[in-house]
């Protein structure tokens, strides 16, 4: 329960503090557009002014010096857009999936596509490289099992051959020597 009570005492303290800091942040919202406007109405004084001096001075034909006006109309136009600068602005969250980019989609692809193909290239060559190592360790592991294979029937033949008699060294000869024959 006074959980409960405290969590609501500080819901209302902070809510409180949120109000105030919004109530004084409309009030200078607030003297700024109206430092906007009076700033508005003294450009428009001053055009009605000039506006009437010109009247009043057509009849004269000596040159009219307008550069200080156009000096007080920048500065009025930068206080406008300084003050219009610094008035909150609305945040807009925009969360998208783009297949396209917006902008410069020429450098976009050069980027992608370029890394792209380069990944692609040595992905390919690894790829390569690697069946070309399994294939290389497999032969190799082929003519060892077949030379292991051939030193056994050399070494069963050399036993026999030499510890056998006469005749049957003339037969195992004879058989070399067609087996030579037939390849």
């Amino acid at each position: 329960m006074e959980t409960d009570a405290n969590k609501e005492h500080i819901e209302r303290e902070t809510l409180k503090l949120v109000l105030e800091e919004f109530a004084q942040e409309q009030k200078t919202n607030n003297r700024h557009i109206e430092a906007l406007i009076i700033a508005i109405n003294n450009i428009g004084n001053k055009i009605d002014v000039s506006t009437k001096e010109q009247k009043a001075e057509k009849n004269v034909l000596g040159s009219l010096d307008i550069k200080p006006i156009e000096a007080i109309l920048q500065k009025s136009f930068l206080d406008i857009k300084f003050m219009i600068g610094r008035q909150p602005k609305s945040i807009v969250r925009k969360f998208q999936i783009l297949l396209f980019p917006e902008q410069d989609a020429k450098l976009f692809y050069k980027i992608v596509f370029g890394r792209w193909f380069l990944w692609l290239v040595i992905l390919v060559a690894l790829s390569n490289l690697y069946n070309w190592g399994i294939h290389y360790s497999d032969n190799n592991k082929e003519i060892e099992m077949l030379q292991i294979q051939n030193d056994r029937i050399r070494k069963a033949w050399e036993y026999m051959y030499i510890n056998n008699d006469k005749e049957t060294k003339k037969l195992m000869k004879k058989a070399y020597i067609n087996s030579i024959g037939s390849k």
